[in-house]
């Protein structure tokens, strides 16, 4: 008596214990130490993961602060005074500060006071234009010789070299002297001859971005070269940007106070920070009050800025000391 037999099903192999992916309290999976986001929440966005490596560098939030009142004196100084910078005190030449005139006045009766507050915004308005103009065309410029490569490229970098040994403080001052040393003019001048150096770190970095495969996908599809630079290239630079054009600011209030302390920059009747140091100069032994405080916004303004281009580099850059969840300053 023979029975039909029953094929059961059949068993299936079952696969090896391996490790576990390492995750999180939540379940999620949890990146390893060392990788840029590995102490980063996964409910923290992008910009507030920079804003907390930014605050972490405590010389770049003391450079906020000091940025903030120097804007701040700036913007709402006048207030606290009765004089502007035109103004002469004949009764009161060369006095040292007292009640009526907080920081001293000149040699004109010109009330120090007044003209720090409108040589500060002087300053802080040729310095902060001149860095925006610069990054825009040197991004412009550096990455579309990146993208174009060949002749364009070559043309590029050739001009780019040539005007970076050619005596460009030289043509500054004589270019801004014969024009009466305008500061409309001494922005557009410090702008075509500051953009080389930086033009060429985009560059540099573009050619990298070019090869990348979301600027491939966007040939593929058609998208016309300009917008593929200004789309698809540029942005992916923004913390070079960024960071430049901090450290920009401070490289054009050097520039200007040069050039106005050898009398090529702003001229009178306007004041520039560059303009009351040259003022002071002379007089640095019988009223050194002319020196002291325009030298003391100066040196805050370019430190200050220094400080926060320092914590924005250190925020943007994951690999950075600062970046990393035990980085202290």
């Amino acid at each position: 008596m023979s029975t039909d037999a029953t094929p059961g099903p059949t068993a299936r192999p079952v696969p090896a214990p391996g490790p576990e992916p390492a995750t999180g309290p939540s379940g999620r999976r949890r990146t390893p130490r060392g990788t840029p986001d590995a102490d980063r929440p996964a409910h923290l966005g992008l910009g507030r993961l920079y804003l907390r490596r930014f605050l972490r560098n405590r010389l770049a939030v003391v450079g906020v602060l000091i940025l903030l009142l120097l804007v701040l004196f700036s913007a709402l100084g006048g207030r606290f005074t009765p004089y502007s910078h035109t103004d002469a005190d004949f009764a009161a030449l060369t006095r040292p500060p007292s009640a009526l005139h907080w920081f001293g006045t000149n040699q004109g009766g010109n009330d120090i006071y007044a003209c720090a507050v409108h040589g500060l915004q002087r300053s802080l308005t040729i310095a902060v234009s001149v860095s925006v103009l610069t990054i825009a065309l040197a991004a412009v410029i550096g990455s579309g010789a990146a993208y174009f490569g060949g002749r364009v490229e070559r043309a590029t970098l050739a001009v780019i070299h040539f005007l970076l040994v050619v005596p460009s403080f030289l043509i500054l001052a004589l270019v801004s002297h014969r024009l009466a040393g305008d500061w409309r003019v001494l922005i557009v001048v410090l702008t075509l001859f500051g953009w080389m150096p930086t033009a060429r770190v985009i560059w540099s970095v573009s050619t990298s971005l070019r090869e990348r495969d979301y600027v491939k996908a966007a040939e593929f599809m058609g998208v016309g070269p300009l917008r593929v630079i200004l789309r698809h290239i540029i942005p992916n630079l923004g913390s070079l940007l960024i960071v430049n054009l901090t450290l920009g600011v401070v490289a054009t209030v050097l520039s200007e106070t040069a050039l106005s302390f050898l009398g090529f920059g702003v001229q009178t009747p306007d004041v520039s920070l560059g303009t009351m140091l040259a003022d002071g100069a002379g007089t640095l032994t019988s009223a050194p009050w002319l020196f002291a405080f325009p030298a003391g916004l100066v040196v805050l303004l370019t430190v200050s800025m220094t400080f926060i281009g320092d914590g924005l580099r250190d925020a943007l850059d994951p690999t950075s000391v600062t970046g990393s969840a035990g980085g202290r300053r």
